[in-house]
């Protein structure tokens, strides 16, 4: 099944026409991408395409998609097995929440499964996660989803599973585990796995599946001792008593970094030292200041698949209305559900109509905002916050708040529920204490959060009434149907795709241009450092997905190309181009490259004589020398998306080894996959701790590779050798293969012509 929900930009928001706007756009900007899946699902047996404006994966997967166990026939017998699930997305753990095991891959990696190749992973450490007590009056999913993340991300789960159990556990609802499920990414964990129990058949009877299918289920996951346990065994515990979990947003740049909602104020002055801010300046008569709010978002599948959250933002938005409160003008609003259900229970309960009068008008179905595909805002915010380089911010009720990621101009990024993001667009600002300050003042009279914050039973009333087994199974009937746009698409019954040679989309990739017949393992001669980088290097600082201006490399291709400004989409929808994704490797806006001191975006030196330039054109230098090049990097690399172009991308700027500090699971796989080595500095070691400037030539021998084994680093400068050793985290024996071949895919194919 493919999901097409990367797509879509919030191009218009906060009026009545936004979606339609934005999907007429959409369709514009991807047609000939939207030619290529219809006709796979015409052509290519065992293959589904859900249109475009139809829904996220990961919800769509959740509500309906997913059986949770399989029943097939083979040779006149049933046979049932659990469902599983690999993702080219990070956020497929959403579907832990209702037991089945999934989680996220590269897109490499998923590729060379599609053919016949296994994937393979060490025996990973299981963490059991104990939950006890209830969320007191006014705390949420989100609130505690983000708890969560803080004390894993402390706790260190790294390619580990989370499994989540005790009383508490089985008190929540399912729309709140997969809450959790669907940030495990953000812990860090491979899974964050929620066992099968009675809610779990509460759901599945709510999302409309076949009840003679549901009763199969539970017996079979009881027959097969998959049922929830009580008390299992883990190789590590940790516990959270929810009654101690507190209304909380977590920012400005890493989900981990939890802020209770009541100390916001002065977190956010903290931030404003972090920036380089010497004096916040403070809005003035309708101007923006720091902290002044730009973006407000209610997005993502995180939380627009939790009815209880979404249902609490419709009712801060009426009791906000009945009060005379609304937005401030600067702020864009938005509302991007992860499936059309939401809208629908929304207008059934009368509370879509208090959003859309707050400015939360739906603007599509797709990942929008959360993804980085926020859009442009108006010209007079852009230019104040260019004009006085303001440190401004957005909210959203997404997964990921890393630098750059959701708009370029905004500097300080925040995570919080829905509910939550309706109190900050009111309120247009950060800066401020939700606890003791009024929202807003309306004739004279002060009104805080407490008078339009929703009490429990009012949520779950609603909740009750209006979200219903009728209401989903309506929707999930016509979830492969798409609209007038999408049957407009041409598409031929053919064995073949009649590839467009002009295209500044799809290109044909060189991946495989010098593929040889015999395999080697090369060792890494006078190489240079491309880029040296801190800690938390994400693969959107590494591969951007947003959009991209006329002065980058990648928009200045495009304009000889012939392509207009207005036409360049975003670096996520031009994927398929291979030209435009190298250019923008390492071109993030908030990129700093210790290299390049003071520098921020695609920014690198060439060596010895100096010159600064791009990355990218950095790059084409050290290739006309034939020099090799490597990356330097701290803690976390690799954090976030499963974003194949994040090893695709420096593979063909030349990179052939990444050292680093630790690397986040998937993308440590992706490396590989393309034959990168990933090497990792020994612990208590560092660039810094080594002296390591980056200006050193780098001899990596790769002579005896074998899983995990120790790899001698040689570095050169003014004469000087320093030899210091590295684990090569190469971690399963079939992956010392992909290395040799150049990378899995070239295994394949070797293997195929075998």
């Amino acid at each position: 099944d493919l999901v097409i929900d990367h797509s879509l930009i919030t191009d218009y928001a906060g009026r009545a026409d936004a979606q339609e706007l934005n999907e007429k756009l959409d369709f514009q900007r991807n047609s000939e991408r939207y030619a290529l899946f219809k006709w796979a699902q015409k052509s290519l047996r065992n293959f589904r395409a859900v249109p475009s404006g139809n829904g996220i994966c990961h919800q769509v997967n959740l509500e309906f998609l997913s059986p949770l166990v399989h029943v097939v026939e083979k040779d006149g017998k049933k046979i049932a097995y659990p469902d599983s699930c690999f993702g080219t997305d990070s956020h497929t753990t959403q579907i832990d929440g209702l037991g089945v095991a999934g989680w996220g891959v590269g897109g490499i990696e998923a590729e060379a499964v599609m053919v016949g190749q296994p994937s393979y992973m060490p025996l990973p450490d299981v963490i059991g996660f104990r939950l006890t007590g209830k969320l007191r009056e006014g705390v949420n999913a989100t609130d505690l989803v983000l708890t969560v993340v803080s004390m894993l991300r402390k706790k260190g789960v790294v390619g580990k599973f989370v499994e989540f159990y005790g009383p508490g556990y089985k008190d929540l609802p399912l729309p709140d585990r997969s809450t959790i499920a669907n940030m495990a990414p953000e812990y860090g964990a491979t899974m964050g796995y929620c066992p099968v129990d009675e809610r779990t058949m509460e759901y599945l009877r709510l999302t409309g599946r076949d009840e003679a299918h549901i009763d199969a289920v539970e017996k079979y996951m009881r027959e097969q001792t998959m049922w929830y346990e009580a008390e299992p065994e883990y190789t590590d515990t940790l516990e959270l008593d929810l009654s101690t979990v507190e209304p909380c947003l977590a920012g400005h740049k890493r989900p981990q970094d939890l802020i209770p909602m009541r100390e916001m104020k002065e977190r956010f002055a903290e931030t404003l030292d972090a920036l380089g801010v010497k004096e916040q300046r403070k809005p003035v008569a309708g101007t923006l200041g720091d902290g002044s709010l730009v973006i407000a978002s209610i997005t993502s599948c995180t939380n627009t698949a939790n009815p209880s959250v979404m249902i609490a933002a419709g009712l801060v938005a009426k009791k906000a209305c009945d009060l005379g409160l609304k937005p401030a003008p600067h702020v864009k609003t938005s509302l991007s559900p992860g499936s059309k259900a939401v809208t629908q229970y929304l207008r059934n309960s009368g509370l879509l109509v208090y959003l859309e009068k707050q400015g939360f008008q739906v603007c599509g179905y797709g990942c929008m905002t959360c993804i980085g595909n926020s859009g442009p805002l108006s010209d007079e915010v852009s230019n104040s916050i260019r004009a006085n380089d303001l440190a401004v911010a957005a909210i959203a009720s997404s997964n990921r708040n890393f630098e750059g990621r959701i708009h370029p101009l905004v500097k300080a990024n925040y995570l919080a529920s829905p509910p939550l993001v309706v109190a900050y667009a009111i309120a247009g600002r950060v800066d401020i204490d939700l606890d003791r300050e009024p929202l807003a003042v309306v004739d004279g009279k002060e009104v805080y959060l407490k008078d339009i914050w929703p009490q429990d039973w009012e949520v779950s009333q609603l909740t009750e009434q209006f979200v219903t087994r009728a209401l989903y199974k309506a929707n999930n009937e016509k979830l492969f149907v798409g609209s007038a746009m999408w049957d407009a698409i041409p598409c031929e019954d053919s064995p073949l795709f009649k590839w467009d040679e002009n295209s500044t989309y799809i290109r044909n990739p060189p991946f495989f241009d010098s593929i040889g017949e015999e395999p080697e393992i090369r060792n890494v001669k006078r190489s240079r450092c491309l880029a040296k980088l801190g800690d938390s290097i994400t693969t959107d600082h590494i591969s951007p997905a947003g959009a991209f201006g006329e002065k980058t490399d990648a928009g200045r291709y495009l304009t000889e190309k012939g392509v207009k400004p207005a036409d360049f989409n975003s670096y996520g929808s031009r994927r398929a181009n291979h030209e435009v994704m190298v250019r923008g490797t390492f071109a993030n806006v908030r990129l700093k490259n210790i290299l390049v001191p003071g520098s921020e975006g695609s920014c690198s030196v060439y060596l010895p004589d100096g010159t600064v330039d791009t990355i990218f054109e950095t790059s084409r230098r050290y290739d006309e020398d034939m020099t090799p090049l490597i990356v330097l990097a701290g803690k976390e690399y690799g954090t976030g998306s499963s974003r194949d172009w994040a090893a695709k991308g420096p593979l063909l700027l030349g990179v052939r080894a990444v050292i680093a500090e630790s690397f986040e699971r998937i993308h440590r796989s992706n490396l590989v996959g393309m034959g990168i080595v990933p090497l990792q500095f020994l612990p208590g070691q560092s660039s810094e701790t080594l002296g390591l400037t980056g200006k050193e030539t780098f001899d990596i021998d790769l002579s005896d590779l074998e899983p995990r084994c120790t790899v001698r680093v040689t570095a050169y400068r003014d004469g000087q050798k320093l030899e210091f050793d590295t684990l090569c985290r190469v971690d399963v024996p079939a992956e010392v293969d992909y290395i040799a071949n150049g990378g899995i895919l070239q295994y394949v194919l070797r293997r195929m012509a075998e």
